[in-house]
């Protein structure tokens, strides 16, 4: 599976360009004036497509670079604006049925399962659906695991999980899969609390990390040093020790 790798330029003042590469491909972002947003994909050898290099063979290529390019600005749309329900979080950790087979609940504070939702978030934006083999890859890559710790077995396991809690489905018959637009929401909100929301605010209670932005504090600096003043009176009202 190719490397991913993900670069941020700012070239001008007013310009800031967003680079996802990944092998002969990149999806770049950038702003184009001050009320422009545009969004490219760019493939940097056709082989990559298997549809040649005559120029009848073009509308295909552009068919195809399409449709990656749609995938990638649907799944960042509802990545962007991830959300979970109260009822999805009572819900997770209860077992579930998929068909006739019985499958336990998920809990995104095990290592394992916060792996196979962020390759999933992963594939979503970039091929769309996936097997599980690929999803196995792509947790192997992400994490440097060896593939005999994270192997297709592994991989169909968690995916029976997400199924069962309609976070991924099946693509019609296929042995292929593909993430559901709630299930996009609910990983990313479920990923991004935990890890920049949840323990950034436990482990500052315990002055276990600097403050950071101290000098040129961001919007986003601001916001932490504030939940982390009102994070200590909450605590303290519990009656839970900081």
């Amino acid at each position: 599976m190719a490397e991913w790798e993900v670069t941020l330029e700012r070239p001008a003042y007013d310009l800031t360009i967003f680079k996802l590469h990944c092998g002969n491909l990149t999806l770049k972002i950038y702003t184009k004036g001050e009320r422009v947003l545009r969004i490219e994909a760019v493939l940097h050898n056709t082989e990559l497509f298997h549809c040649g290099r005559s120029l009848d063979r073009f509308p295909r290529l552009i068919t195809k670079l399409k449709g990656i390019l749609e995938r990638f600005m649907d799944a960042l749309s509802l990545i962007d604006q991830c959300f979970v329900s109260d009822e999805t979080l009572e819900q997770l950790p209860k077992p579930s049925v998929v068909g006739k087979a019985k499958v336990g609940g998920i809990d995104f504070n095990k290592e394992r399962m916060r792996w196979a939702g962020q390759a999933v978030l992963a594939l979503a934006a970039s091929t769309g659906s996936f097997t599980a083999s690929g999803l196995a890859e792509q947790v192997c890559s992400a994490t440097g695991q060896a593939f005999s710790q994270y192997n297709p077995r592994h991989a169909a396991y968690d995916l029976k999980k997400l199924r069962a809690k309609n976070m991924v489905q099946r693509v019609g018959r296929s042995r292929r899969y593909e993430a559901t637009p709630s299930g996009l929401k609910a990983m990313a909100a479920l990923i991004a609390m935990r890890d920049h929301v949840i323990r950034p605010l436990l482990a500052s209670t315990m002055n276990r990390i600097t403050s950071r932005g101290t000098q040129n504090p961001t919007p986003l600096d601001q916001c932490y040093a504030s939940l982390r003043t009102h994070m200590q009176d909450l605590l303290q009202q519990l009656g839970v020790v900081a």
